[in-house]
């Protein structure tokens, strides 16, 4: 099925969205076997699919010209001495939502992005059960497509509806309420997901806030970042400044929140007592 002429995302986005479908279906033979499940020293889940996306997305990028370095989760962490000196790099999460992997409810994403000078500016995310493919790049918005051979549609945020819908986190709790009646009030609908898909719901016009209190780490958020940025979201820190990247020798970020109406400072909200 071909796409109307001059609705294509970039040609480097359309490339690597072509390396995460091609590590999703590496996922998928996982999932759809009797897999083992290890545990890493952060107590967090491993699993072959997780590897197996790894080696699939390291080949691909390592074939895009010109060849950057790359941040992955599932790669030997990079010391900041080393990264420091990095302008321009890839930062990858082969599986982001192991979790969900291992209980088999599809809520699991391929997140691949591209930073420049600190910034998410090219932004590539797969849910691999449901097809959906997400792909932004600074400047030029974002898309989705819903299968490989279908349309590319571009996606925008909504402006806040009422009662707002607030994706939540599926195995990460919070006590998130206090916060969220400060920025939109008492009268709200909550919706669990998993994984980066809660971006991906808010900038396709489907919900209206995901906020995290909590840790995560840069990979988990710089690809549906640039998606949702490019769709007329932000992802905030609760100072009400936009995330950047490789900041320092941590790789965790501090607690967000990502919204869909751009109309709205969420800064000042963020900031009232």
């Amino acid at each position: 099925m071909s796409t109307p002429p001059g609705n294509t995302p970039p040609e480097l986005a359309r490339q690597v969205g072509a390396i995460a479908r091609a590590a999703g279906a590496a996922i998928l033979d996982v999932y759809h076997s009797d897999f083992a499940v290890q545990t890493k020293a952060d107590a967090s889940p491993l699993t072959a699919a997780d590897l197996a996306a790894q080696q699939v997305i390291m080949a691909g990028l390592a074939a895009l010209e010109p060849v950057l370095p790359v941040l992955s989760e599932e790669a030997k962490a990079l010391p900041w001495s080393e990264r420091r000196h990095w302008s321009r790099y890839w930062l990858v999460d082969p599986l982001d939502g192991t979790r969900e992997f291992v209980k088999r409810n599809g809520e699991f994403t391929v997140n691949i992005a591209l930073i420049d000078d600190h910034r998410s500016v090219l932004g590539v995310v797969l849910a691999p059960v449901s097809g959906e493919l997400y792909v932004a790049a600074l400047g030029q918005g974002a898309w989705l497509q819903a299968q490989a051979d279908g349309f590319w549609q571009r996606i925008r945020t909504r402006p806040l509806e009422q009662p707002p819908l607030v994706a939540g986190s599926r195995s990460h709790g919070g006590a998130q309420g206090s916060v969220l009646q400060r920025l939109i009030g008492s009268d709200y609908q909550l919706v669990p997901l998993g994984s980066s898909l809660k971006f991906c719901l808010i900038a396709r016009g489907a919900a209206d806030v995901y906020l995290r209190l909590g840790l995560t780490s840069e990979w988990d958020t710089a690809a549906a970042q640039c998606v949702l940025d490019e769709a007329g979201g932000a992802v905030l820190d609760l100072a009400g400044q936009p995330f950047r990247y490789n900041r320092g020798e941590s790789l965790l970020n501090p607690e967000f929140i990502a919204v869909g109406d751009g109309t709205i400072d969420w800064a000042a909200r963020l900031q009232a007592p």
